[in-house]
């Protein structure tokens, strides 16, 4: 990860159109608009920017799901 500006190198450049998250038709996803479930928002590491992209991938991946939203990763936050 690039510290200076916050982006990972090859994935989220603004610059690069074929940069970021799709799907396995090959159309470009963004996940701003999957909302974040309540579980993300109680987790540790919902502002680690290590996490972003597993995150992200998980949420994107249990978007269109009516379960409850499921994470194997999810640690409390103290």
């Amino acid at each position: 990860m690039n510290d200076q500006d916050g982006l990972i190198p090859g994935f989220d450049d603004p610059e690069d159109e074929l940069c970021g998250y799709y799907d396995d038709f090959g159309n470009k996803l963004n996940p701003d608009l999957v909302p974040k479930p309540a579980l993300c928002l109680l987790c540790s590491k919902d502002e680690n920017p290590h996490e972003l992209v597993l995150c992200t991938l998980n949420r994107l991946d249990q978007a269109d799901q009516e379960q409850q939203f499921e994470c194997g990763a999810f640690t409390a936050k103290n």
